[in-house]
Protein backbone atom coordinates (compact mmCIF):
# COMPACT_ATOMS: atom_id res chain seq x y z
CA UNK A 1 0.00 0.00 0.00
CA UNK A 2 2.95 2.42 0.96
CA UNK A 3 6.50 2.38 -0.04
CA UNK A 4 9.31 5.49 -0.08
CA UNK A 5 8.75 5.66 4.29
CA UNK A 6 11.44 8.41 5.52
CA UNK A 7 11.34 9.21 8.84
CA UNK A 8 13.96 11.94 8.66
CA UNK A 9 13.12 13.53 5.49
CA UNK A 10 13.74 16.66 3.97
CA UNK A 11 10.36 18.34 4.19
CA UNK A 12 10.62 21.46 5.19
CA UNK A 13 7.30 23.69 5.53
CA UNK A 14 7.19 26.41 3.27
CA UNK A 15 7.84 30.27 4.52
CA UNK A 16 5.01 30.97 5.45
CA UNK A 17 4.55 28.32 7.98
CA UNK A 18 7.30 30.29 10.46
CA UNK A 19 6.02 29.22 14.34
CA UNK A 20 2.63 29.01 14.77
CA UNK A 21 0.46 26.64 16.87
CA UNK A 22 -3.38 25.96 18.07
CA UNK A 23 -2.39 27.23 21.84
CA UNK A 24 -4.79 29.71 23.69
CA UNK A 25 -3.82 33.09 23.57
CA UNK A 26 -1.71 32.75 20.54
CA UNK A 27 -2.46 36.02 18.00
CA UNK A 28 -1.57 34.53 14.67
CA UNK A 29 -2.71 38.57 13.32
CA UNK A 30 0.83 39.70 14.95
CA UNK A 31 2.50 37.46 12.27
CA UNK A 32 -0.09 37.13 9.81
CA UNK A 33 -2.15 40.53 8.66
CA UNK A 34 -4.61 38.73 6.72
CA UNK A 35 -5.77 36.82 9.65
CA UNK A 36 -7.24 40.00 11.08
CA UNK A 37 -9.56 40.47 8.14
CA UNK A 38 -13.53 40.98 7.87
CA UNK A 39 -14.33 37.49 5.98
CA UNK A 40 -11.79 34.89 7.86
CA UNK A 41 -12.72 30.70 8.05
CA UNK A 42 -13.93 28.80 9.58
CA UNK A 43 -17.81 29.59 10.94
CA UNK A 44 -20.45 28.63 12.03
CA UNK A 45 -23.33 27.50 9.71
CA UNK A 46 -26.61 28.51 10.72
CA UNK A 47 -28.76 26.18 8.67
CA UNK A 48 -32.18 28.40 9.26
CA UNK A 49 -30.09 31.50 8.32
CA UNK A 50 -28.44 30.51 5.24
CA UNK A 51 -30.11 31.14 1.40
CA UNK A 52 -31.49 28.43 -0.66
CA UNK A 53 -30.15 29.20 -3.90
CA UNK A 54 -31.57 27.18 -7.22
CA UNK A 55 -29.56 28.94 -9.31
CA UNK A 56 -26.36 26.15 -8.20
CA UNK A 57 -28.51 23.89 -9.45
CA UNK A 58 -28.10 25.22 -12.71
CA UNK A 59 -24.31 23.70 -13.10
CA UNK A 60 -24.18 20.82 -11.43
CA UNK A 61 -20.64 20.10 -9.11
CA UNK A 62 -18.25 18.17 -11.54
CA UNK A 63 -15.30 16.84 -9.12
CA UNK A 64 -13.59 14.66 -11.66
CA UNK A 65 -10.58 13.29 -9.31
CA UNK A 66 -8.37 10.72 -10.87
CA UNK A 67 -6.84 7.85 -8.62
CA UNK A 68 -3.99 8.94 -7.28
CA UNK A 69 -1.25 6.69 -7.99
CA UNK A 70 2.05 9.10 -6.43
CA UNK A 71 0.94 10.78 -3.55
CA UNK A 72 3.33 12.50 -0.42
CA UNK A 73 1.56 11.85 3.18
CA UNK A 74 3.73 14.35 5.16
CA UNK A 75 3.23 15.09 8.83
CA UNK A 76 4.23 18.69 9.02
CA UNK A 77 3.75 19.49 12.94
CA UNK A 78 0.19 20.98 12.54
CA UNK A 79 -1.58 18.08 10.18
CA UNK A 80 -1.38 15.48 8.12
CA UNK A 81 -1.23 16.69 4.59
CA UNK A 82 -1.62 13.96 1.10
CA UNK A 83 0.49 16.07 -1.54
CA UNK A 84 -1.07 15.17 -5.01
CA UNK A 85 1.24 14.33 -7.99
CA UNK A 86 -1.52 13.67 -10.54
CA UNK A 87 -4.19 16.07 -12.04
CA UNK A 88 -7.68 15.94 -10.36
CA UNK A 89 -10.21 18.87 -11.52
CA UNK A 90 -13.39 20.74 -10.39
CA UNK A 91 -15.78 22.80 -12.37
CA UNK A 92 -19.10 24.18 -12.03
CA UNK A 93 -21.55 24.87 -9.23
CA UNK A 94 -20.61 28.16 -7.41
CA UNK A 95 -17.33 28.68 -9.49
CA UNK A 96 -16.94 30.50 -12.31
CA UNK A 97 -18.07 29.13 -15.41
CA UNK A 98 -15.16 27.55 -17.99
CA UNK A 99 -12.87 27.88 -15.06
CA UNK A 100 -10.99 24.90 -13.86
CA UNK A 101 -9.73 24.18 -10.05
CA UNK A 102 -7.28 21.75 -9.93
CA UNK A 103 -6.70 20.00 -6.24
CA UNK A 104 -3.54 20.35 -4.73
CA UNK A 105 -3.86 18.57 -1.10
CA UNK A 106 -5.62 17.11 1.15
CA UNK A 107 -5.62 18.15 4.83
CA UNK A 108 -7.24 17.12 8.26
CA UNK A 109 -7.93 18.27 11.30
CA UNK A 110 -9.17 16.69 14.18
CA UNK A 111 -10.10 16.69 18.11
CA UNK A 112 -8.20 15.03 20.86
CA UNK A 113 -11.75 13.98 21.96
CA UNK A 114 -15.12 13.51 19.50
CA UNK A 115 -16.96 16.25 21.01
CA UNK A 116 -14.13 18.34 18.76
CA UNK A 117 -12.37 18.55 16.03
CA UNK A 118 -14.23 20.13 12.85
CA UNK A 119 -13.09 23.29 12.59
CA UNK A 120 -16.45 24.62 10.87
CA UNK A 121 -19.59 24.47 13.34
CA UNK A 122 -23.41 23.45 11.95
CA UNK A 123 -25.92 25.19 14.50
CA UNK A 124 -23.00 25.41 16.63
CA UNK A 125 -22.21 21.79 16.33
CA UNK A 126 -18.88 20.26 15.98
CA UNK A 127 -17.34 17.03 14.72
CA UNK A 128 -14.57 15.23 15.37
CA UNK A 129 -12.73 15.64 12.22
CA UNK A 130 -12.71 17.97 9.00
CA UNK A 131 -11.41 16.81 5.78
CA UNK A 132 -10.03 20.08 3.54
CA UNK A 133 -9.73 19.73 -0.57
CA UNK A 134 -7.63 22.76 -1.35
CA UNK A 135 -7.73 23.80 -5.01
CA UNK A 136 -6.80 26.77 -7.02
CA UNK A 137 -7.91 28.29 -10.49
CA UNK A 138 -5.78 26.76 -12.93
CA UNK A 139 -7.41 28.72 -15.72
CA UNK A 140 -6.73 32.37 -13.88
CA UNK A 141 -2.95 30.85 -12.16
CA UNK A 142 0.21 29.06 -12.31
CA UNK A 143 -0.13 27.23 -8.70
CA UNK A 144 -1.71 27.64 -5.46
CA UNK A 145 1.07 30.14 -4.48
CA UNK A 146 0.04 32.46 -7.17
CA UNK A 147 -3.43 32.03 -6.29
CA UNK A 148 -3.45 33.19 -2.56
CA UNK A 149 -5.36 35.96 -1.54
CA UNK A 150 -6.46 36.66 -5.42
CA UNK A 151 -10.39 36.71 -6.86
CA UNK A 152 -11.32 33.92 -7.22
CA UNK A 153 -7.98 32.13 -6.60
CA UNK A 154 -8.89 29.49 -4.17
CA UNK A 155 -11.64 26.34 -3.41
CA UNK A 156 -11.37 24.58 -0.54
CA UNK A 157 -14.33 21.87 -0.52
CA UNK A 158 -14.84 20.77 3.11
CA UNK A 159 -16.20 17.25 4.49
CA UNK A 160 -17.17 16.56 8.49
CA UNK A 161 -16.10 13.35 9.56
CA UNK A 162 -18.15 11.62 12.28
CA UNK A 163 -17.32 8.18 14.10
CA UNK A 164 -19.24 5.16 12.85
CA UNK A 165 -18.45 3.11 10.16
CA UNK A 166 -15.00 1.89 9.11
CA UNK A 167 -14.16 4.39 5.80
CA UNK A 168 -12.59 1.62 3.27
CA UNK A 169 -11.87 4.92 1.36
CA UNK A 170 -9.56 6.69 4.41
CA UNK A 171 -8.11 3.04 5.35
CA UNK A 172 -5.44 3.55 2.70
CA UNK A 173 -4.24 6.64 5.21
CA UNK A 174 -4.99 5.30 8.39
CA UNK A 175 -3.08 2.39 8.13
CA UNK A 176 -0.39 4.14 6.67
CA UNK A 177 0.25 7.00 10.23
CA UNK A 178 1.68 5.25 12.41
CA UNK A 179 4.96 5.49 10.13
CA UNK A 180 4.30 9.20 10.02
CA UNK A 181 4.05 9.44 14.02
CA UNK A 182 6.70 12.14 14.25
CA UNK A 183 6.83 15.45 12.31
CA UNK A 184 8.74 15.61 9.06
CA UNK A 185 7.89 11.89 8.58
CA UNK A 186 6.56 11.07 4.89
CA UNK A 187 5.25 8.68 2.50
CA UNK A 188 3.39 7.63 -0.77
CA UNK A 189 -0.08 6.04 -0.45
CA UNK A 190 -3.05 5.45 -3.16
CA UNK A 191 -6.13 7.21 -2.50
CA UNK A 192 -9.79 7.24 -3.30
CA UNK A 193 -12.50 9.70 -4.28
CA UNK A 194 -14.35 11.51 -1.25
CA UNK A 195 -18.58 11.21 -1.73
CA UNK A 196 -20.01 14.90 -2.44
CA UNK A 197 -23.34 15.68 -2.00
CA UNK A 198 -25.70 18.76 -0.59
CA UNK A 199 -23.39 21.50 -0.03
CA UNK A 200 -23.30 25.36 1.60
CA UNK A 201 -20.99 27.92 0.11
CA UNK A 202 -19.48 30.87 1.42
CA UNK A 203 -16.41 33.29 0.92
CA UNK A 204 -13.87 33.03 3.45
CA UNK A 205 -10.26 32.27 4.04
CA UNK A 206 -7.58 30.18 4.73
CA UNK A 207 -7.68 28.21 8.10
CA UNK A 208 -4.39 28.48 8.78
CA UNK A 209 -1.59 31.19 8.15
CA UNK A 210 -1.00 33.36 6.37
CA UNK A 211 -5.46 32.84 6.26
CA UNK A 212 -5.35 35.15 2.92
CA UNK A 213 -9.05 35.48 1.92
CA UNK A 214 -10.71 35.14 -1.25
CA UNK A 215 -11.52 31.70 -0.32
CA UNK A 216 -14.68 29.97 -1.70
CA UNK A 217 -15.83 27.56 0.72
CA UNK A 218 -18.34 24.54 0.01
CA UNK A 219 -19.24 22.71 2.35
CA UNK A 220 -20.82 19.15 2.31
CA UNK A 221 -24.17 18.44 4.65
CA UNK A 222 -23.64 14.92 4.70
CA UNK A 223 -20.90 14.07 6.68
CA UNK A 224 -17.99 11.30 5.93
CA UNK A 225 -18.02 8.38 8.46
CA UNK A 226 -14.92 6.35 9.86
CA UNK A 227 -14.36 4.24 12.93
CA UNK A 228 -13.26 5.21 16.20
CA UNK A 229 -10.08 2.80 15.31
CA UNK A 230 -9.48 5.23 12.66
CA UNK A 231 -9.54 8.81 14.75
CA UNK A 232 -7.06 7.19 16.95
CA UNK A 233 -4.74 6.61 14.45
CA UNK A 234 -4.89 10.32 13.79
CA UNK A 235 -4.51 11.20 17.63
CA UNK A 236 -1.25 8.95 17.87
CA UNK A 237 0.18 11.36 15.98
CA UNK A 238 2.81 13.72 17.27
CA UNK A 239 3.91 17.22 16.21
CA UNK A 240 7.73 17.33 17.31
CA UNK A 241 10.40 15.74 15.52
CA UNK A 242 11.69 12.51 17.39
CA UNK A 243 13.74 13.37 20.58
CA UNK A 244 12.74 16.65 20.64
CA UNK A 245 12.40 18.25 24.09
CA UNK A 246 8.82 19.31 25.06
CA UNK A 247 7.85 22.48 26.84
CA UNK A 248 6.78 21.72 30.31
CA UNK A 249 2.80 20.77 29.97
CA UNK A 250 3.19 19.98 26.21
CA UNK A 251 2.62 16.23 25.59
CA UNK A 252 3.73 16.74 22.20
CA UNK A 253 0.31 15.06 20.75
CA UNK A 254 -1.08 16.38 17.73
CA UNK A 255 -4.97 17.07 17.72
CA UNK A 256 -7.21 20.13 18.47
CA UNK A 257 -5.95 21.31 15.21
CA UNK A 258 -8.45 23.80 14.50
CA UNK A 259 -9.11 27.29 14.48
CA UNK A 260 -11.98 28.63 16.36
CA UNK A 261 -15.28 30.36 14.36
CA UNK A 262 -14.93 33.45 13.24
CA UNK A 263 -17.57 36.08 13.09
CA UNK A 264 -19.45 36.01 10.09
CA UNK A 265 -20.02 39.96 9.62
CA UNK A 266 -22.15 40.98 6.89
CA UNK A 267 -21.50 37.64 4.71
CA UNK A 268 -24.44 35.51 3.03
CA UNK A 269 -24.23 31.43 3.17
CA UNK A 270 -25.94 29.54 0.39
CA UNK A 271 -27.38 26.55 0.14
CA UNK A 272 -27.59 24.25 -2.78
CA UNK A 273 -30.52 22.55 -1.14
CA UNK A 274 -33.77 23.22 1.15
Amino acid sequence: MADNVNEESDYTPGKDEMDWGYEEGVEWGLHFPAANGEYQSPINLNSREAQYDPSLLDVGLSPNYVVCRDCEVINDGHTVRIILKSKSVVTGGPLPSDHEYELHEVRFHWGKENQRGSEHTVNFKAFPMELHLIHWNSTLFNTLEDALGKKNGVLIIALFVQIGKEHLGLKAITEVLQDLQYKNCFMLFKSSDPLLRDYWVYEGSLTTPPCSENVTWILYRYPLTISQLQIEEFRRLRSHVKGAELPEGNDGMLGDNFRPTQPLSDRTVRAAFQ
